[in-house]
């Protein structure tokens, strides 16, 4: 089939800025479907009929008219967090010509001299500040769409908040356009001056010196997160993830999630990673919200509820981590047979009837029993000693293929 839909990204140079191709597709069009402020960038001799997106956003004003000659306009690279992945997850690419203008983030790096392959690139456009603070290290360079004319006072404001106050943040408006202009302060000394809804911000982070370092690798310090001491402990939690092994896309039932820190820091191992949190705990339920703002994992789902009745019509994981309710009537059960063929199940014990009961599973399923023994030095009067931190037996299974 040949393609009856072209996506065509237009820049603030507007209709004089496009190639020839997106040009002949804008005037053979019978419809032309975009925001109020593409269209208004096309001259009057543009003939087709010109369409509004609806609101609340949806796609049907498109794929209706299936068959027809029909162009979307939209900002830029329409496939960079634009319309252009919405409607590719809709059609076959057979259906759909792309013809893409430069991002308003390849722009800011041509204007910045900042080479894209070694920028990290977040939207905040409908999505929460909060998943700012995972990508906070210093060194990094940060390209961030805005959500609107507010997001840059609202992004310093973070980074003083985090300990990155000293960053040197560049706001650029219309990039492209007759008005593009460029502001530069640190957060520090933000001062919060009117900026254009249509705006990129650049962030080169510079941590405070005084600031923790919170690496993606597991383990991060137990004092970077706020719990009521049911948390799993760092060196505990660094087997524990390895042993979850996290990779891009998975989901993982944190079960008896306590603080959240197995959830959040499998999320904090790729942007893409999933995590549905089960705590029936009003307390630690907030703790968990908490935590995974701090964090930069504000996508972590809570599910508010006790196991196993908890988890009935939640989406398969491919991984589990039960670290609460080991000794609950049919929380293995239930887990083991919603995990999915090949999935991970690791499961963490410090009584001894939890213990019993992981000693019971792997009869019965097989896998791994790891006894974890960690000991910290702490003072005995003038002198130092040995503190023995209570004992972890950690279980750990991969569900076979033909179960």
């Amino acid at each position: 089939m040949s393609p009856w839909l072209t996506v065509v990204g237009i820049g603030e140079d507007g209709f004089k800025g496009l190639g020839k191709n997106a040009r002949r597709a804008l005037m053979g069009a019978s419809r032309i479907v975009g925001g109020q402020r593409q269209l208004d960038l096309l001259p009057l001799c543009i003939g087709g009929e010109r369409q509004l997106w609806p609101s609340p956003f949806s796609l049907a004003p498109v794929l209706e008219q299936r068959g027809a000659a029909v162009c979307v306009l939209a900002s830029g690279d329409p496939m960079f967090y634009g319309v252009g992945a919405s409607l590719a997850r809709q059609l076959p690419s057979d259906e759909m010509l792309i013809l893409p203008a430069p991002s308003s983030c390849s722009l800011a790096a041509a204007r910045l001299g900042w080479p894209l392959q070694d920028v990290v690139t977040l939207s905040l456009v409908a999505r929460p500040l909060a998943a700012l603070n995972a990508q906070l290290f210093s060194g990094v360079r940060l390209l961030l769409l805005s959500n609107d004319g507010a997001s840059p006072a609202a992004v310093a404001q973070l980074l003083r908040e985090r300990g990155f106050g000293s960053s040197r943040i560049s706001v650029l408006e219309h990039l492209g356009g007759d008005a593009e202009r460029r502001i530069d302060a640190s957060a520090n000394d933000w001062c919060d001056p009117p900026i254009a809804d249509l705006n990129v911000i650049a962030i080169e982070c510079r941590a405070n010196a005084d600031t923790p370092r919170l690496s993606r690798l597991a383990g991060l310090p137990d004092s970077a997160f706020r719990h009521d001491g049911q948390l799993t402990k760092r060196d505990v939690r660094a087997i524990t993830l390895a042993r979850l092994a996290p990779t891009p896309g998975e989901l993982l039932w944190d079960v008896g999630a306590g603080s959240g820190s197995i959830g959040i820091e499998w999320m904090r191992a790729h942007p893409s990673c999933r995590t549905l949190a089960i705590e029936a705990d009003d307390g630690r339920q907030q703790l968990i919200e908490h935590n995974r703002d701090a964090l930069g994992v504000p996508g972590l789902q809570l599910i508010r509820g006790k196991a196993p009745q908890a988890l009935a019509g939640l989406e398969r994981p491919d991984a589990i981590f039960i670290g609460g309710g080991v000794t609950r009537e049919g929380v293995f059960e239930a887990c083991w047979e919603q995990l999915k063929p090949g999935g991970r199940l690791v499961a963490n014990a410090v009584t001894l009837q939890s213990e019993v009961t992981l000693m019971h599973w792997r009869e019965r399923y097989g896998g791994e029993l790891t006894r974890i023994h960690v000991a910290q030095a702490q003072p005995l009067g003038e002198f130092d000693t040995w503190r023995q931190a209570l004992p972890i037996t950690l279980l750990d299974l991969v569900k076979p293929f033909d179960a």
